[in-house]
């Protein structure tokens, strides 16, 4: 439409331009023909008029000039010089006001007024005469604006038919560049590179750029199927070798652990040291697998659980490391369907994340709840610092880690890997729900939220639902 729209205003230009041009032209001739046409006739005029003297009564007598006076809106007057009329022809024409010698514009009528000579039959002079020629300018004026009126019409209809013109070409000419824009949309919705471009049959410049997407997808395709297969093998990599690890480092950890109870001293210290670097790794690959599971969509079974069950065990777990924090509960029961172990690790690391990244003293909340909406909700909310408004946009990222040495939300300090909040992220994913960062209503600190669809349960028959609340308690 664009395009047809500035075909059509530049015709119009075109147009203006060439109907000025003719016009001018055109109007200059027909008005100078015409004043050609009255100074001509004005000068043959005084040798067609016979001036006759009546001997009797001493009056001149004019033959009319018929030949003159036949066209339309021609005005013929003869006058004495004092200005009295002799003859007019027509009798009722419109006065042509006072002589004036030369050519004249008068109540619309050109006249051209002359002298001329009255001479008798022995060709003696008798006298002077003034003699007025004259012709409507309404014919030629109309004439005028008739051609006037047929150039603007004609510069109208050629820019209406110029845009229709256009749009038409435009149509047919943009139909295949529509037809790769509709294509090329559809692929960006599906991110499918595999898909194919319209091809058009005209060789052209529309065609080179369809050939050039067709080998461009080719090529992002091939690139696609490249890179999937690499991150397949590096995840199916990261799951078996995993997999493979746990079974050496739980003998590795059993023996440390019978070293670490029979050795004493330093030996003992030592033993003490690699099993908690051991007991480190253990978790280091507990978490590789279930991202490694999480990335390659390999779903555990799920089974209904609630997650204020969850909660109190994962407080129970970590209640001898939590005593110099307040950690307490208020959890409703929240029925979900998942997978047990990884919700609890989900809490853990929560729970976890919020021990190591506040300062003694600090109060820890873990709430869960059902809402209205189907929703399960589990919130742990702490007073402490929060997190650094530079990490958050990357705060669920794997191996964040912020500036310095200073404890941050991302797990990377303190003994962790900065994979802790990427699994609560990857395990709310996996059972169709999302976390979020939300600031407290009221201090200070961080409240990370995980919302999960909520397991429908029918209340058994003759028994009343309730929601069982545990008051808020201090964690073991």
């Amino acid at each position: 439409m664009r395009l047809a729209s500035v075909s059509a205003l530049l015709t119009f230009a075109i147009l203006c331009v060439f109907a000025v041009g003719i016009g001018s032209l055109t109007v200059h001739r027909i008005r100078n023909d015409f004043e050609r046409e009255v100074t001509e006739t004005a000068k043959e005029l005084p040798g067609d008029i016979k001036v006759q003297v009546d001997q009797l009564h001493g009056n001149l007598v004019i033959s009319p000039p018929l030949k003159y006076i036949a066209e339309p809106g021609a005005v013929v007057r003869i006058m004495y010089l004092s200005g009295r009329v002799l003859e007019q022809y027509p009798a009722h024409a419109p006065s042509l006001g006072a002589p004036k010698i030369g050519v004249d514009t008068v109540h619309g009528y050109r006249v051209v007024t002359s002298i001329v000579s009255v001479v008798g039959s022995e060709r003696a002079p008798i006298g002077h005469l003034v003699l007025q020629y004259a012709r409507k300018t309404a014919p030629t004026e109309q004439t005028v604006k008739r051609v006037e009126l047929f150039l603007l019409l004609g510069v109208l209809a050629g820019s209406v038919f110029a845009l229709f013109a256009g749009m038409a070409i435009a149509r047919r000419a943009m139909a295949p560049i529509a037809a790769l824009t509709t294509a090329a949309a559809e692929i960006a919705r599906t991110r499918d590179p595999s898909r194919h471009v319209p091809q058009p049959h005209a060789e052209d410049e529309v065609a080179e750029l369809a050939h050039t997407l067709e080998g461009m997808l080719r090529e992002l395709d091939a690139a696609r199927g490249e890179t999937e297969a690499a991150l397949a093998r590096q995840r199916q990599f990261v799951a078996d070798a995993s997999h493979e690890l746990r079974t050496p480092l739980t003998s590795v950890l059993a023996n440390l652990e019978l070293l670490a109870d029979t050795l004493h001293g330093d030996a003992g210290e030592a033993a003490r040291s690699a099993l908690r670097s051991s007991q480190r790794m253990r978790r280091l690959v507990a978490d590789l697998l279930l991202l490694a599971r999480s990335d390659a969509a390999r779903a555990v079974p799920h089974a209904p659980c609630d997650l204020a069950e969850i909660v109190v065990e994962a407080a129970a777990e970590l209640g001898a490391v939590s005593s110099t924090h307040e950690i307490s509960l208020d959890v409703q029961p929240a029925p979900v369907m998942g997978a047990r172990d990884e919700l609890h690790r989900l809490t853990i690391n929560l729970l976890e994340n919020a021990l190591r990244h506040t300062p003694p003293g600090t109060a820890i909340t873990l709430s869960t709840r059902t809402g209205e909406d189907g929703k399960a909700r589990l919130v742990v909310e702490d007073d402490g610092p929060g997190v650094a408004p530079e990490l958050e946009p990357a705060l669920f990222e794997r191996f964040v880690r912020g500036a310095g040495d200073a404890p941050s939300r991302d797990g990377a300090v303190g003994g962790s890997f900065g994979l802790g909040l990427s699994i609560v992220r990857a395990v709310a994913a996996g059972h169709g729900g999302e976390v979020e960062l939300e600031r407290p209503q009221q201090g200070s600190g961080a409240r990370f939220v995980v919302t999960l669809p909520a397991l429908r349960t029918e209340p058994a028959r003759g028994s009343t639902a309730a929601a069982a609340t545990l008051e808020p308690s201090r964690a073991p």
